[in-house]
């Protein structure tokens, strides 16, 4: 059962442990663009395509060059691990890493905690 607590464990750190990764649009291929939230199929070959002509100096140039990349939006991918030159964009504060919490592996029992004790407590 512990053999299976920690696969479980160490299965979902794996899992989280990639899942808010930086991502810099002039050193990424398609699939890694394509992992970023708001980055699909289309967008990484129009940021590959654009790329080709020179790398992006910084987030104005991207913008300027990637069709479809307006304020809101490059906020929103620079929120997700997107980043010009090793730079997420100004003001927009990178997304936070959630906490890791453990999760019991199927068919393990839960802990429960005992009722307190109603005659001290009065």
């Amino acid at each position: 059962m512990i053999k299976k607590l920690m696969l479980a464990l160490a299965t979902l750190v794996a899992s989280t442990s990639f899942a808010f990764a930086q991502v810099d649009v002039n050193k990424a291929d398609a699939a890694a663009l394509d992992g970023v939230k708001g980055v699909g199929p289309s967008m990484s070959k129009a940021i590959l395509d654009e790329r080709g002509k020179g790398e992006f100096k910084d987030w104005a140039d991207f913008q300027k060059r990637v069709k479809g990349v307006g304020d809101k939006k490059a906020a929103k991918l620079s929120e997700a691990g997107l980043q010009v030159n090793g730079k997420g964009k100004e003001g927009v504060a990178p997304a936070a890493k959630p906490e890791k919490t453990a999760k019991a592996a199927p068919g393990a029992k839960a802990a429960t905690a005992k009722p307190a004790d109603t005659k001290a407590a009065m």
